[in-house]
């Protein structure tokens, strides 16, 4: 969903597993879907983590428990590894997060992610745990993240951290523009420098 991003102030849902691969954040079967619907994949995401063979809930499952919610997903290292199925981040969009924080991301994923409107968070791996840590001791607490001046912060903690983003990828979040939203945009600048040259 194109929303704009400015500064996103949410509780997290943690997911402390390292080397999520995408087959799990939504597997191969959901590839054949003919449909974009947000809503189908977000109910889709972590499918076989979220429940049983029968379509039961599992309660041990951290999509499950409601003692967790909000709009950032506290990811452990590596995640988004294996295919570069774009369908996972239309799960984790469709579901409703807007960021996800981890210490490593897969570029491909990664780069599937900010092409989907949902913003990837590198952070040392000390932030990393001290987040989680954070999450366990008050599920409550809040994470801010300020896109403009690339700032994460751990509100339990005061702790901040600044965090990378491609300057083009950050216009266009903020702006709520797709790469053809982006050239729409540039469209007279396109067409005035066609003529000149």
């Amino acid at each position: 969903m194109k929303q704009k991003f400015d500064i996103i102030t949410s509780t997290c849902v943690p997911l402390p597993l390292e080397n999520v691969d995408t087959d799990q954040i939504i597997p191969a079967r959901f590839l054949k879907a003919t449909t974009r619907d947000e809503k189908f994949f977000g109910d889709n995401l972590f499918r076989d983590w979220r429940y049983d063979e029968k379509g039961n809930p599992r309660p041990d499952f951290v999509l499950n428990d409601p003692t967790y919610s909000g709009e950032i997903l506290v990811a452990g290292k590596n995640f988004g590894s294996g295919s570069s199925r774009e369908h996972a981040a239309w799960a984790i969009a469709g579901y409703g997060f807007r960021v996800v924080i981890s210490s490593f991301f897969a570029d491909i994923h990664k780069n599937n992610e900010l092409n989907n409107f949902v913003l990837p968070v590198v952070v040392s791996e000390e932030f990393l745990a001290e987040l989680f840590a954070s999450i366990k001791a008050d599920p409550k607490m809040q994470v801010k993240v300020d896109v403009p001046n690339q700032m994460v912060t751990n509100l339990a903690t005061g702790r901040s951290e600044r965090f990378e983003i491609n300057g083009y990828k950050k216009y266009c979040l903020m702006n709520a523009l797709d790469d053809i939203d982006f050239l729409l945009e540039n469209k007279a600048k396109i067409e005035a420098w066609e003529e000149s040259h």
